[in-house]
C-alpha cells in the first residue's frame, strides 16, 4: 500500500515511512492511495475475532512493508486485558473495546477508555508506541516525537512511549485548560525520555507550532521530528478498528446497519469512521458531537469552514474538544472535493493565512448528505443535565466529552429507522473531570484503584510562550 498527501506531494512512500514522518513534506496529510473495501465474506469471517485479531485483518489491509507475522505478534501484544485493564464493573474485559447496552437493541456506549489513561486515545496510541518501537529498532533508528494535546492525546502519547530507547517525546499542552487529573497524568511522569511543554496559550496554538516545526524540512530531519497527533495516519488506521468492533457488538446481521455517534474537537475519531464506511461497513450515519467550539458543527450545517483565533476558542468543561483549528478535517474535504489536490491546497492556503473557505455554492457540496454525517452543538448547561439523566435513567456516570456525544445521539435518533443501533462512542473515564462530575452529581467520580492520588505526585513541566523558535530550541538542547 502506497501513501499520497492531501495536497499533492509527489512520492509514495510507503507505511512504515509515513509513520515516521507524519505530516507530508508540502504540509498535507497523508492518506493511503486507495481505501480497501471489505466484502460481506470478509465480515463474516471478522464477526467473532478477538480484538487484537480483527486489528490485525483491518491493519494488514494498510500496512504492507511490515511482514504480516510481525505486525500480527504487534497487535496480540498491544490489545491485551493487562493493557486494557479498567473495564468498569458488569464489563467483559477481553473485549478491550466492550459495547454497554443503555436501550437493548436501540442505544449503547462503546467503551473505548479501558486502557492506561482512561481515554480512547490510547486505543490508538498503545498500537502506535509498539509499531515505532518495531520501526526504529528494524532501522536502527531513534525519534523524537513532537505532539500537541488539548486533553487526552497527550497522556495516551507519553504511556505508550515512556521508556522506551529510541524515542523521546516533547508534548504541548495549553497552560492551565485541562482538568487537574488530566495534568497530573502527564507531568507527573519522571521518565528521561518524556518533556512535558505548557504553552500560555490555546490548543489550537500548540498545534500550530507542531506543524510549523514539522513544516521545518532542516529541522525536522536534523532532529528526526515524528508526529503522534491524529494527523499522523496510524493513528486513524487503529481508530478504524474499533467501528467494525462496535459493528459486530451491536449487528445481529451484516445486513443490518448500525449509526455512530462521535464527540470530536480534531476531526479525526470521526473520520476513522468515514474511512471504515468508506471500506464498506454498514454505517447508516455518522453523528459528529461538537461543544461551544462549534467549527465542525458550523460546516456541516452551513458550509463555511471558518477556524477561530485563539482568542475566540472557548475553555469548557469537556477540554479535549476546546479545538477550533480541525486538523483531520482536511482529509474529510479531500474526498469531499473528489480527491482533488489542487483544490485542497488552494483551500487551505485560505486557512493557513487565517481565513476560510465555504463550499455551500460549490458543485461537489450536494454530495455532502451521501457521506452520511451530521452534527450538534453541547454546551455546559447541556453536559451537566446529560450526565444527571444518564446517571438517573440508566445508572451510568459518563465523562463530559461522552455527554456532549449523548446530547446530541438523542437529538438524531428519532430521524434513524428503528432498526438501526445507535452507539456512542465513549471518549473517557469520568475520573479525569471531578470537577464537572460533582457540579453535576453532588460527588466525586469513582478513581480506579492504581490511579489513586495522582494529582499529589510531584510534577515536572516547562512554561513557554507560543514561540515556535522557542520550542525549537528546547527541543535542540535535549537532544
Amino acid at each position: 500500500m502506497k501513501y499520497f498527501s492531501t495536497r499533492g506531494y509527489a512520492a509514495r512512500p510507503e507505511f512504515c515511512d509515513i509513520l515516521l514522518d507524519g505530516l507530508a513534506p508540502d504540509g498535507g496529510l497523508y492518506l493511503p492511495e486507495t481505501v480497501p473495501t471489505i466484502c460481506r465474506d470478509e465480515l463474516d469471517a471478522w464477526r467473532h475475532l478477538p480484538y487484537a485479531g480483527l486489528a490485525f485483518e483491518i491493519l494488514s489491509k494498510f500496512i504492507t512493508d511490515i511482514p504480516a507475522d510481525d505486525l500480527r505478534d504487534i497487535c496480540a501484544r498491544t490489545y491485551t486485558a493487562d493493557i486494557y485493564c479498567h473495564a468498569r464493573a458488569g464489563d467483559d474485559p477481553a473485549q478491550i473495546a466492550p459495547l454497554r447496552w443503555l436501550e437493548p437493541g436501540k442505544l449503547g456506549l462503546l467503551a473505548l477508555s479501558n486502557g492506561p489513561t482512561l481515554a480512547f486515545k490510547d486505543m490508538a496510541m498503545q498500537l502506535l508506541g509498539n509499531l515505532f518501537e518495531y520501526v526504529l529498532e528494524k532501522r536502527g533508528e531513534t525519534i523524537n516525537i513532537l505532539g500537541a494535546t488539548s486533553g487526552d492525546t497527550g497522556s495516551a502519547a507519553e504511556y505508550a512511549m515512556r521508556g522506551k530507547s529510541r524515542v523521546k517525546v516533547f508534548m504541548l499542552s495549553p497552560h492551565g485548560k485541562m482538568s487537574a487529573f488530566q495534568r497530573a497524568q502527564m507531568y507527573s511522569l519522571a521518565d528521561e525520555n518524556i518533556f512535558n511543554i505548557a504553552v500560555t496559550g490555546m490548543f489550537d496554538d500548540a498545534q500550530d507550532i507542531v506543524k510549523a516545526v514539522s513544516n521545518d524540512a532542516a529541522f525536522k530531519a536534523r532532529h528526526r521530528i515524528g508526529v503522534v497527533n491524529s494527523i499522523n495516519w496510524a493513528r486513524i488506521a487503529a481508530q478504524v478498528v474499533y467501528y467494525f468492533h462496535g459493528y459486530f457488538a451491536a449487528a445481529s446481521s451484516n445486513a443490518q446497519q448500525v449509526a455512530f455517534c462521535v464527540p470530536t474537537g480534531n476531526f479525526g475519531n470521526i473520520f476513522a469512521g468515514h474511512v471504515a464506511r468508506s471500506m464498506g461497513l454498514p454505517i447508516a450515519r455518522l453523528v459528529l458531537a461538537t461543544n461551544e467550539n462549534d467549527v465542525l458543527d458550523e460546516f456541516f450545517r452551513t458550509g463555511v469552514y471558518r477556524p477561530r483565533k485563539a482568542s475566540e476558542t472557548h475553555v469548557t468543561s469537556s477540554p479535549s474538544m476546546d479545538i477550533s483549528k480541525a486538523s483531520n478535517f482536511e482529509r474529510f474535504v479531500f474526498d469531499l472535493v473528489g480527491r482533488d489536490p489542487a483544490t485542497v491546497t488552494r483551500l487551505w492556503k485560505e486557512v493557513d493565512a487565517g481565513g476560510a473557505f465555504d463550499l455551500s455554492g460549490m458543485p461537489f457540496f450536494v454530495h455532502l448528505p451521501g457521506f452520511g454525517l451530521v452534527s450538534g452543538k453541547s454546551m455546559h448547561v447541556d453536559r451537566l443535565a446529560t450526565i444527571q439523566e444518564v446517571h438517573a435513567r440508566y445508572g451510568v456516570t459518563i465523562d463530559p466529552h461522552t455527554a456532549d456525544a449523548m446530547k446530541i445521539a438523542w437529538q438524531h435518533a428519532a430521524s434513524l429507522p428503528a432498526d438501526v443501533p445507535l452507539l456512542v462512542l465513549e471518549t473517557a473515564q469520568a475520573a479525569k473531570f471531578a470537577d464537572t462530575l460533582r457540579e453535576a452529581l453532588g460527588c466525586d467520580p469513582e478513581i480506579p484503584a492504581d490511579l489513586q492520588g495522582l494529582e499529589a505526585l510531584p510534577q515536572r513541566v516547562e512554561l513557554m510562550p507560543p514561540d515556535v523558535e522557542a520550542v525549537k530550541a528546547f527541543i535542540a538542547a535535549k537532544t
